[in-house]
C-alpha cells in the first residue's frame, strides 16, 4: 500500500497522516511505541501518541494553533452539500409568495408578473398565515425528523447510505414541485390541491429526503479529518507550531457552510424567473441541478472513510442516567458531582457488582453531549431573529417600495453576505487571531453571534414601524394592493433597499452560531452517537418553525411589530444567560472522539480481511 499518497489506515504507519495531506513529516525522533497503547516517548521528554509529538500544558498556552489540511474528499462532500442545497433553497426562495398572494392581475397565468409591475409574483392567494403555516410546517418536519435518522444512521444503515437514500426522496419530491406549478393547474384554480400534495407529501418525501441527508453531510465531512490530537510540528518557516483538530474543523466547516450559501444563491435566480417566467421555471431549475448529485456519490463511494454503524450508544446513555437518579442525582441536577455518581468506578467503589458495557470516559462523554444540547437550546430565537418570525420579513417587504424588484429577492443577501464573509474569516481573521496566540473559543464566537443576530434584528421592527406610518393604508400595509384601486399607489414610500441592513448583519452572526455548532455538535458526542446530536442540533430549526407555526394568526396586519420585536427582546436576554453559562468551556481541550482507527475506507476493510484470512509479510510480493 502506497502509504506516501493516501490517507493512512491501521495498516499503515500513522505518522502518514501528515505525510499524506501535508507533504512533511514531523522530524523529531521517537521512542518506539508500544502496539498496546501506540504511545511513546521523544528524546526531549515528549508524550507521543501514534508517532505524533503531544504538546506540554506549557506549549499548550506559548505554541502558536494552526489549522492542518485536509484531504480532497472533504471538498468533495462540500460540494455535494452545495448541489442538495441550491435544489433546496431554490424551490424554497419562492415558497411564500406561491402560496401567500394570487395569480397577478397583469400576469400571464404562470405566476409572473407584467415587466416593471408592482405586483408581487404569486399563484394561490393564501395570504400571510396560510404561507407561515404551511412553510412552517414543512420546515418542522424537514428538521425535525433527523433525529429519527440520525439514530438509524448511527445504529444500523451507516451515514453514507442515509444520505443515498436521501437524495433518491427529495429527487421525486422536486418533481412533484413541477408538476404543481404548471400553467394549466395555476389557471385551474385548483393549484392548491397539488401543491398541498407535493407539501404533505414532503412529509413522506421532500421533508424525509432532507432529514436522511442533514444530519449525515457534516458528520461524514469531519469523520475524513485526519487530524485527531492537537500535536506539535514545525511549519515551513522553521517555527514550532500546533497542528490543532479544532482549528481544522472550522476551517472545513467555514468551506461546508461556504457553498452551503453558495447554493443558497439559486434563489435569486429562482426568485427572478418565478417573477418574469413563471413558477414551472422556477421549480425546474433547482431540479436539474440536483441531477449532479448521484453521479458525485457515485464517484465519492470508493473514497470515503466511512463509519461503518455500530449500534447506538443511546441505550447506554440511559443506564447512565439511571444509576445517577437512583443515587441520589435528582438532588445533584444543575451541581457539581452530578455525573460522577454514573461512573462505573465510583459504582464499584461503593460496592455495586454491576457489569458494565461502558467506562467512566464514556460518562464524561455524555456529561459534554448534555452539555451540546443546553448549547443547542439557545439557538431557536436567535434562529427567529435571523430573518423574522414566521412569514413576517415576507409581510414586511409586502409593503415597502421595491421599484419593481421581486419583494423577495433581497433575502437572497443573506446567502451573499456569507460567501463574502466566509474567506475573509477564514484567510483572514482567524489566521490573524492565530499569528497573535489569541484563542477566539467556541463560546465566544457563539456569543458574538447571538449579539449580532439581536443587533440585527432591531432593523426588522424599525423598519416595519415606518412601513406601517408611511403606507397609503396605515396599519394595513402588507394588503393595501387589495384595498387601493386598481393603479393606485399600494406601498409605502420606505425603499426596498433598506432592508438590505437586517439581513446583511443577520446573516453575518450564522458564520459564528451555525459553523461554530457543526463542530461542538461533532466533537461532544460519543463515537456512536454523531449523527443523533447533529440532529438534535438541526432540531433547534424545527423548533424555531414550531413557534412560528403556532404564531402564525398575529403574522399579519397590524401586529408585525411585535412580530419582530418580541423575539428581539428574549434573543437579547438569552445571549447574556448563554454567556455566563458556558464561557467556561472556551478553557476545555477539543475532542474528536474518534482515533485513527477509525480512518479506513472500504478497500482498507477489504484488504485487512484478506490479511486475516492469508497473513503476509510486509515485504511479500503478490
Amino acid at each position: 500500500m502506497d502509504t506516501g499518497t493516501t490517507l493512512p489506515t491501521l495498516i499503515a504507519p500513522v505518522s502518514a497522516v501528515r505525510a499524506s495531506v501535508e507533504g512533511k513529516p514531523f522530524d523529531e525522533k521517537v521512542q518506539p511505541a508500544t502496539s498496546a497503547s501506540e504511545r511513546g516517548v521523544t528524546e526531549d521528554g515528549h508524550e507521543t501518541l501514534h508517532g505524533l509529538v503531544l504538546p506540554t500544558e506549557e506549549e499548550k498556552s506559548t505554541l502558536r494553533r494552526v489549522a492542518g489540511k485536509l484531504p480532497t474528499t472533504c471538498y468533495y462532500l462540500c460540494a455535494v452539500e452545495f448541489a442538495e442545497r441550491a435544489s433546496y433553497f431554490g424551490c424554497n426562495q419562492v415558497y411564500k409568495n406561491f402560496i401567500r398572494a394570487p395569480l397577478p392581475p397583469d400576469g400571464n397565468g404562470t405566476g409572473a408578473t407584467a415587466p416593471g409591475s408592482e405586483y408581487t409574483a404569486g399563484a394561490l392567494g393564501q395570504g400571510s398565515v396560510v404561507a407561515t403555516a404551511m412553510t412552517e410546517a414543512f420546515k418542522f418536519l424537514a428538521y425535525a425528523l433527523p433525529i429519527y435518522f440520525g439514530w438509524l444512521a448511527d445504529t444500523k444503515y451507516g451515514r453514507f447510505k442515509m444520505i443515498c437514500w436521501g437524495v433518491a426522496v427529495c429527487g421525486v419530491a422536486h418533481v412533484i414541485m413541477i408538476i404543481s406549478a404548471l400553467p394549466p393547474v395555476l389557471l385551474s384554480g385548483k393549484a392548491i390541491g397539488p401543491f398541498a400534495l407535493s407539501l404533505w407529501y414532503e412529509i413522506d418525501m421532500l421533508s424525509i429526503g432532507a432529514a436522511q441527508f442533514k444530519p449525515n453531510i457534516s458528520p461524514t465531512i469531519i469523520d475524513q479529518c485526519p487530524h485527531k490530537v492537537a500535536h506539535v510540528i514545525t511549519d515551513k518557516d522553521g517555527e514550532r507550531v500546533i497542528m490543532d483538530p479544532e482549528e481544522s474543523v472550522n476551517s472545513i466547516m467555514l468551506w461546508f457552510y461556504l457553498l452551503i450559501n453558495i447554493g443558497s444563491c439559486f434563489g435569486i435566480a429562482t426568485t427572478y424567473l418565478a417573477k418574469l417566467v413563471g413558477y414551472w421555471a422556477a421549480y425546474l431549475i433547482p431540479t436539474i441541478l440536483y441531477l449532479m448529485l448521484p453521479p458525485l456519490l457515485w464517484y465519492l463511494n470508493p473514497r470515503l472513510i466511512k463509519q461503518p454503524p455500530g449500534g447506538s450508544d443511546l441505550g447506554n446513555v440511559f443506564r447512565v442516567l439511571g444509576d445517577i437518579f437512583a443515587h441520589g442525582g435528582l438532588k445533584r441536577i444543575g451541581r457539581k458531582g452530578f455525573w460522577e455518581a454514573g461512573k462505573p468506578s465510583v459504582r464499584k467503589a461503593a460496592g455495586s457488582k454491576k457489569v458494565y458495557q461502558y467506562d467512566d470516559q464514556f460518562v464524561n462523554d455524555v456529561r459534554r453531549t448534555f452539555q451540546a444540547c443546553g448549547i443547542f437550546l439557545f439557538s431557536p430565537i436567535w434562529q427567529i431573529n435571523d430573518g423574522g418570525l414566521g412569514a413576517a420579513a415576507n409581510a414586511l417587504t409586502a409593503g415597502m417600495d421595491t421599484n419593481g424588484l421581486p419583494n423577495d429577492l433581497l433575502d437572497n443577501l443573506n446567502a451573499v453576505s456569507i460567501v463574502l464573509v466566509v474567506p475573509i474569516m477564514n484567510h483572514v481573521i482567524y489566521p490573524f487571531l492565530r499569528r497573535r496566540g489569541i484563542k477566539w473559543g467556541p463560546i465566544s464566537r457563539m456569543t458574538f453571534g447571538f449579539a449580532l443576530g439581536t443587533v440585527g434584528s432591531i432593523g426588522y421592527s424599525v423598519l416595519q414601524y415606518f412601513v406601517y406610518k408611511t403606507s397609503p393604508c396605515g396599519w394595513n400595509a402588507t394588503t393595501c394592493a387589495e384595498i387601493v384601486p386598481e393603479g393606485a399607489v399600494s406601498v409605502s414610500s420606505v425603499s426596498y433597499a433598506w432592508y438590505a441592513v437586517p439581513v446583511v448583519i443577520t446573516a453575518i452572526s450564522e458564520i459564528f452560531v451555525m459553523v461554530t455548532a457543526y463542530g461542538i455538535a461533532y466533537s461532544r458526542a460519543p463515537k456512536n452517537m454523531k449523527g443523533l446530536v447533529a440532529s438534535i442540533n438541526l432540531a433547534m430549526t424545527a423548533i424555531s418553525a414550531a413557534i412560528g407555526l403556532g404564531t402564525a394568526p398575529a403574522i399579519r396586519d397590524p401586529y408585525l411589530i411585535w412580530a419582530f420585536a418580541g423575539p428581539t427582546i428574549v434573543g437579547a436576554s438569552l445571549t447574556v444567560i448563554f454567556w455566563f453559562t458556558f464561557k467556561h468551556i472556551d478553557k476545555e481541550e477539543f475532542i474528536l472522539n474518534t482515533d485513527f482507527s477509525d480512518m479506513k475506507r472500504d478497500s482498507d476493510r477489504e484488504s485487512d480481511e484478506e490479511r486475516v484470512a492469508q497473513p503476509k509479510a510486509i515485504d511479500e510480493k503478490p
